[in-house]
């Protein structure tokens, strides 16, 4: 059956061809199918097949025949439901009978006649179905072959010309700056109209340099001038305006609405409003509310293009100025950004077409080159901070609290030392972020440098490099940023992790694809033009993941981990992660968190009788002193120890243990006594804990006395959470029984615990949901449960 060549059994689970989605496992195949996405293509291409054996090609008629005339003349066949003529490619019609015996007798007949010339009617051309969602959803897109680039690259003599040649494909044409400049304009003007004296002002891609081909176009609505003329109109007490026929003023929107006092989602409704009924050419508006910062969206169906408008967020407009400064400091910024992003793209790691995601954004990965090229010797780029001090004070720039200033011209800033060409920069960028620990820093730009993440989880109400003045302090309300596998500071709003929204699977393909790439970046097939005309620089680099013969393929499995980075909040005393005791007690009260969330939060069950481990006793343990200066029995079996007595073998990110070891390698700890280097669980999960999770937990905030909290902040809310689900659901069974491996490992800057996930036993095929749920839920979960622990 052709539903059955649909599925195709994968590595990692199964892949359907006809919606181009990957599926896991069985329950979620069978989900797959039955779901509305699949049933639909299954009934449109069962209803294209039909048209096509219903359908003649038809050609040799004159330009003047009309359809009315090809209709009549196949009418004596059968019934005809449509004549599809094209006369600009060339003279032929598909004609489509109501049944496919009209096609039989048509093409039974040996000769057709029409106005005196003999027609060709022949069988309609099969053609395979495919989904093309990204037509359908802007199907004007500029669309750059990649082949054809692959092939233009080729050709090119140098890594330098590949990277301007990548800039030249993928810019936007000065063409698409002018089509964009007039819809601001027609915007501005339209919105003059309701909203005296407010502001449009693009920013993001489109106007900070580093455009492509349909990238979308991100206005902001300034408001503040706004609100000053409202508040003027109000004090004067004008009246008696002139009316307009719906006996309405001109401006009745601001009659109807206080800007000082209107709520965001108020003010949401009103630039929906304006868009539908006053923009010509727009479609499709919607306001999300749900955003960090709240828009909404639109289409402009004369340019295909997409757009959103923020209200009042003057400091994207700020970080856009700080990226044209950028680019215009050095003309190596703008290749190397296009590059990266290309080759993050291709990789899976960015662009994620719908937006959100577990992907990197495009501002990430640019901030990531800046930071690289602030960082390098010589840099290329000076720091925030050094360009706040390049500024005159007329140039001065504080918004919401945040010090942004830097010059506006790039003039008075002097130019760089460094002279390394394109290529020796891009192989540097992957050479250091290979090597960067993310988990267990946060990159800061204000000073180019990396800062320990522990300095953020120990409550610390003053940012590092902040502004003076009131500005270095973080807002009300608000302990810090977001953090998580990779973290990337807004070089102005240091609130702000523009990484923040990265999985630790995606860190995980991040870490992988740029260790691959520094190793391609050192063999000659990247440094050199290849004589006998095969694919090298750019093209092997850019090629998509997975693709056979390139770097993005895995080598082997890998069991799936997730890693909890040392944080210096966690133990008494504040500590230097150089110290072995606060490691080995840290990881101690790491285990025994661990253990209280699967036995108490989760529910799992302990798999007891295996040979090759003992039971894991929780115990609370206590005060660094305590723990290092009276070690006991108890203490060091508190944990499981897996194969005590033998060395677990180092793994191939690990190498030998030395002081001197680079950045990002691991080291081996040696156990302190009375506290283990490893530990080992088996545990059977038996309910889906992780179905329908966060609907039972606002259910459950709505009935309860209990704040709400984010999700993994409260290990009781999370208890109960779990016995509702499983109350909820059948009789519980064996659905997945797996194995944890916890180990500390060590860098010259880091150390983290990591908890390796082996599947035992998952013939329900749930593991890998499981997984997927734990990889953000257990850090948080953890982290709760060790501030009780202390």
């Amino acid at each position: 059956m052709e539903a059955d060549n649909d599925i195709q059994t994968t590595p990692r689970g199964f892949h359907c061809k006809l919606c181009d989605v990957n599926i896991p496992n069985k329950p979620s195949l069978g989900d797959h199918v039955k779901g509305k996405k699949h049933q639909h293509l299954s009934r449109l291409r069962a209803k294209r097949k039909s048209q096509e054996d219903s359908s003649v090609f038809v050609s040799g008629f004159t330009p003047e025949t009309s359809r009315t005339q090809l209709h009549d003349y196949f009418e004596q066949f059968g019934p005809v439901a449509e004549v599809i003529m094209d006369k600009e490619k060339g003279v032929y019609a598909i004609v489509e009978f109501s049944e496919a015996s009209g096609t039989h007798s048509a093409l039974a007949q040996l000769e057709h006649r029409l106005q005196g010339l003999k027609l060709r009617v022949k069988p309609r051309e099969k053609k395979e179905f495919k989904l093309t969602s990204g037509a359908r959803h802007n199907p004007k897109k500029p669309h750059v072959s990649l082949g054809k680039l692959n092939h233009e690259l080729c050709q090119a003599a140098t890594v330098n010309e590949q990277m301007q040649k990548v800039v030249e494909t993928f810019q936007l044409s000065e063409g698409d700056r002018k089509a964009r400049e007039l819809l601001v304009q027609l915007l501005q003007e339209v919105f003059g109209e309701f909203l005296p004296d407010c502001q449009i002002t693009p920013f993001g891609s489109s106007v900070n340099t580093f455009g492509v081909h349909a990238c979308d176009l991100d206005l902001v609505l300034d408001l503040e001038n706004t609100k000053a003329f409202q508040s003027r109109a109000r004090t004067s007490e004008q009246a008696g305006e002139e009316r307009s026929e719906d006996g309405r003023s001109e401006d009745s929107i601001l009659s109807d609405i206080d800007l000082a006092t209107a709520t965001a989602a108020e003010l949401l409704d009103l630039v929906a409003a304006i868009l539908r009924k006053c923009v010509p050419g727009v479609h499709k508006v919607q306001c999300v509310s749900t955003a960090r910062l709240p828009l909404v969206k639109f289409n402009y169906r004369p340019l295909t293009l997409q757009g959103d408008i923020t209200i009042n967020n003057r400091l994207a407009v700020r970080n856009t100025r700080f990226l044209q400064l950028c680019s215009a400091l050095d003309s190596r910024v703008r290749p190397l950004v296009y590059t990266v992003r290309l080759w993050a793209k291709q990789k899976q790691l960015a662009g994620n077409p719908f937006g959100g995601g577990p992907l990197l954004n495009n501002y990430a990965l640019t901030l990531l080159v800046v930071f690289y090229l602030q960082s390098v010797e010589p840099p290329v780029l000076p720091t925030v901070e050094q360009l706040k001090a390049m500024a005159c004070e007329e140039e001065v720039c504080i918004i919401d609290g945040w010090d942004c200033t830097f010059p506006s011209q790039p003039f008075g800033v002097p130019p760089s030392a460094n002279a390394d060409d394109l290529c020796t920069l891009l192989f540097g960028f992957f050479r250091f972020y290979s090597k960067f620990d993310f988990p267990a820093s946060v990159v800061n730009l204000r000073e180019a440098r990396a800062l320990p993440i522990g300095d953020f989880r120990s409550g610390d109400e003053e940012m590092h490099n902040a502004p003076e003045g009131g500005a270095s302090k973080h807002r009300p309300g608000h302990a810090g940023p977001k953090l998580g596998p990779v973290n990337v500071l807004d070089p102005f709003e240091l609130q702000h992790n523009v990484a923040g929204n990265l999985s630790e699977r995606t860190h995980r393909s991040l870490r992988h694809e740029l260790g691959e790439a520094e190793k391609y970046c050192r063999s000659l097939q990247f440094q050199r033009k290849s004589a006998k005309g095969k694919s090298w620089g750019l093209v092997r680099l850019l090629a998509p993941r997975g693709e056979p013969g390139t770097a993005g393929r895995d080598a082997s499995y890998r069991p799936p981990e997730i890693c909890i980075p040392f944080r210096t909040s966690e133990a008494h005393g504040r500590p230097s992660q150089d110290d072995e005791a606060c490691r080995a007690v840290w990881f101690s009260r790491l285990c025994s968190a661990v253990e209280l969330v699967f036995r108490d939060v989760l529910k799992c069950t302990a798999v007891e009788g295996t040979a090759w481990q003992e039971p894991c006793k929780t115990q609370d343990v206590g005060t660094v002193e305590e723990a290092v200066e009276e070690p006991s029995a108890e203490g060091s079996s508190s944990l499981c120890k897996a194969h005590a007595g033998v060395k677990r073998p180092l793994t191939a990110d690990e190498g030998p243990s030395s002081s001197s070891s680079p950045q990002g390698k691991r080291q081996r700890l040696e156990p302190l006594a009375g506290h283990p280097e490893s530990a080992h669980w088996s545990w059977v999960q038996t309910q889906q804990v992780w179905a329908g999770r966060r609907k039972v937990r606002r259910d459950l905030v709505k009935t309860s006395d209990e704040a709400s909290q984010p999700e993994g902040g409260s290990s009781s809310l999370e208890s109960r959470v779990t016995q509702r689900i499983a109350e909820k659901q059948a009789d519980p069974r064996d659905l997945v029984e797996f194995s944890v491996d916890a180990t500390v490992v060590a860098g010259s800057e880091s150390t983290k615990a990591v908890l390796k996930f082996i599947p035992t036993n998952d013939v329900s095929g749930h593991f890998q949901d499981f997984f997927h749920f734990l990889e953000s839920f257990l850090p948080k979960m953890v982290e709760t449960k060790m501030a009780k622990l202390q």
